[in-house]
């Protein structure tokens, strides 16, 4: 197939660059460095030369802050959007769009409602879309990775509070794979929650982080989360993860029902201790 891949240059995207090569597709990336500026590509007429003998859509543009220059409303909805419409108007009937766990009914951050807007716009659209959803991905090259491994190697580990918000980690790979599925399954028009095995504890995570590395357990301070969202007002700019509106999401909680994705890949996602293993 001929795959237009947006955002082959990201964490997520230079995964799926990387196994829709080794599968023997031709891939169109969309990145800065291949010349596109995707808060440039705010019509479908923008997208119409890049989608030529298209013969399926991957979006997986998705930043966690944003800048100056890039906006939730730019990379996460317009410029999607746009893309979507394209599709329609060029004949490419297959789209995958990598959402967020989160962006539903219940999203409150412009993060995750930028997100979901973009959704929206697909799932009305003729298409044969998929809007998959994952929870926290980990895996080689990814900041958050980079950042909890970080927290976790700590001598003495900072909690957000109590620790005990939950979350559901995804091995990057496991996203490839249902990203993969999505091209060659028949019934289409599916939304996705794309999570690991099961559920744990934020200081579970970091726990399991540290003894992957070869580290005893550590102990714990639990920081007041007043404390922790005034810091992140100014630690913001200097880690753009730590922004105020994702520690909101952490506390409130990033967790799915497994088994639907279980059945579309027809087998159980990595574990965390699995997934750990690839890194």
């Amino acid at each position: 197939m001929k795959i237009l891949l947006t955002g082959a240059s990201g964490f997520i995207g230079g995964h799926i660059l990387r196994a829709l090569q080794t599968a023997g597709h031709e891939v169109v990336p969309i990145t800065r460095h291949h010349g596109v500026d995707f808060t440039h590509m705010l019509t479908p007429e923008a997208w119409l030369p890049y989608l030529k003998g298209v013969d399926a859509v991957i979006n997986s543009v998705g930043i966690i802050a944003e800048t100056r220059g890039q906006t939730f409303a730019a990379l996460h909805y317009h410029a999607p959007a746009a893309l979507f419409r394209a599709c329609v108007m060029t004949g490419v009937l297959r789209v995958v769009q990598i959402s967020a766990l989160g962006a539903d009914a219940n999203a409150f951050t412009p993060y995750q409602l930028s997100k979901q807007a973009a959704d929206e716009v697909l799932r009305k659209l003729p298409l044969e879309w998929f809007v998959l959803r994952p929870s926290l991905v980990y895996g080689t090259g990814g900041a958050s990775m980079a950042m909890f491994q970080r927290m976790a190697n700590l001598p003495v580990i900072p909690l957000i509070g109590s620790g005990t918000q939950r979350i559901q980690p995804v091995h990057v790979s496991d996203v490839v794979a249902t990203v993969l599925q999505c091209l060659s399954v028949a019934s289409s028009r599916r939304t996705v929650d794309v999570v690991g095995a099961a559920p744990l504890t934020f200081v579970a995570w970091l726990q399991t982080l540290r003894r992957t590395a070869g580290k005893p357990p550590a102990l714990t301070l639990r920081i007041p989360l007043s404390l922790i969202m005034a810091s992140a007002q100014v630690m913001r700019f200097l880690i753009p993860l730590l922004h105020p509106d994702n520690v909101r999401m952490l506390q409130h909680g990033n967790t799915a029902d497994v088994q639907p994705l279980a059945a579309f890949l027809g087998r159980m996602p990595l574990s965390v201790e699995e997934g750990l293993c690839c890194i």
